[in-house]
């Protein structure tokens, strides 16, 4: 059953909040009214865009942002959270080592084969290595030599991100290689499931995103007759031009564009960007900088409940205690448009009562957040402390207490 709490005011020191004006958004032109021109339309020109504050859950903008849609090289993202997944897991280390097959190099290098490491045909390469390859240098032959190293064929490395895919809830989202490479249709992906993706990396893999995020440059190979180290740039156009961004991945082929997925933080507020469909590199980089601006510029957080803070409690069925403590697993904000007073409305919600055993930690409630011309927020509650299973006596009189409706 679902269960609805509101929190009372008392709780959330944020009931009348200044605040701006809303998000401007797309509207549909009326019957026989020619449409005005995308770069009229919001912050951002891209056919597609989404982009969504991590601190509150908050979707910014969307624009198109379920459309199916060829990822190109932001496809590494998956092949890299597969591998960050196996890493944190103990199950793949960063010192082991990989070897370029011939057959894979023969594929992989040259003009026609897009982005290169510029590995070399036998060399053997560490896992940790191959990850700065792909993640700053979008090296095509990187992605195919690790997910080789990691499952013996392409095809077995490609049958694990589609697993892992499904298990994150990327609901339009296919992959057919680790490259991001056309393949007529079978790989394909959406904003919303690409900023999800971005979400997990940045959460569930922190270490390794900021290990592995974020880096300028990186020097791998030698040029052909003087043998000198080829260094290369990080392509993320919000590197160096936006304070706070650290990630992830640019893409580009002639059937998708050029798009990009981006992150940044500012004042322990970040922002995942999503921007796909644009036709030049320049077009890329100008919309990338301008949407994060907008991002942070228009919009503003305020704070709710501090990490550990308590914000309510769960009923429990069957369990050793009734009630269960629900705090929040991080720092939790809402997200308004700058400079509007507005009324908040929290609530509680969860499908209850909780059945026992609850680990402490365990995510069974969600504080909804809601505000007047604002799209509503969602953020998780997990258990204060683990609750057992009430033992027979316990359970005996629960059931008791149901049939004299005690309970």
């Amino acid at each position: 059953m679902k269960l609805r709490l509101l929190v009372s005011a008392a709780s959330v020191p944020l009931l009348a909040i200044a605040a701006s004006a809303q998000a401007p958004t797309a509207q549909a032109p009326a019957q026989g009214q020619t449409p005005a021109p995308i770069a009229n339309q919001g912050p951002t020109s891209a056919p597609v865009a989404y982009m969504v504050d991590l601190s509150s859950g908050a979707v910014l903008f969307e624009r198109d942002a379920d459309r199916r849609m060829p990822p190109a090289s932001m496809a590494k993202m998956m092949t890299t959270h597969v591998a960050f997944d196996l890493i944190d897991k103990g199950e793949l280390q960063l010192n082991r080592m990989c070897t370029v097959r011939p057959e894979t190099w023969q594929r992989w290098h040259g003009p026609q084969a897009g982005s290169t490491m510029f590995l070399s045909a036998g060399e053997q390469v560490s896992v940790e290595n191959l990850l700065h390859g792909i993640v700053t240098l979008s090296g095509n032959d990187a992605s195919v030599v690790l997910a080789e190293c990691i499952s013996g064929t392409e095809a077995g490395f490609v049958d694990l991100m589609n697993r892992q895919s499904q298990a994150l809830g990327l609901r339009n989202s296919h992959w057919g290689n680790p490259v991001g490479w056309p393949d007529g249709g079978v790989t394909y992906t959406t904003a919303r499931d690409l900023a999800t993706l971005a979400s997990s990396t940045i959460r569930n893999h922190p270490q390794l995103y900021r290990r592995f995020y974020g880096q300028e440059s990186f020097t791998w190979g030698r040029t052909m007759g003087s043998g000198q180290a080829i260094t290369q740039g990080n392509r993320n156009p919000l590197l160096g031009r936006v304070a706070g961004a650290d990630g992830l991945k640019t893409g580009h082929t002639e059937e998708a564009g050029y798009g990009f997925t981006g992150s940044a933080e500012q004042n322990g507020r970040r922002l995942i960007m999503v921007i796909a469909g644009l036709d030049s590199f320049n077009g890329r980089a100008a919309e990338a900088v301008r949407f994060m601006d907008w991002g942070f510029r228009s919009w503003q957080t305020r704070p709710l409940f501090q990490q550990g803070a308590r914000v309510g409690e769960a009923q429990v069925q069957l369990g050793s205690s009734d009630t269960v403590g629900l705090v929040a697993p991080r720092n939790l904000a809402a997200t308004l448009p700058a400079g509007l007073g507005r009324n908040l409305r929290a609530s509680i919600v969860y499908d209850g009562p909780v059945k026992a055993p609850i680990a402490q930690g365990q995510h069974i409630a969600n504080l909804v957040v809601q505000a007047d011309g604002v799209p509503t927020m969602t953020m998780p509650l997990v258990a204060e402390a683990a609750v057992e299973e009430a033992g027979f006596f316990g359970r005996m009189w629960a059931g008791i207490k149901h049939i004299l409706g005690m309970g």
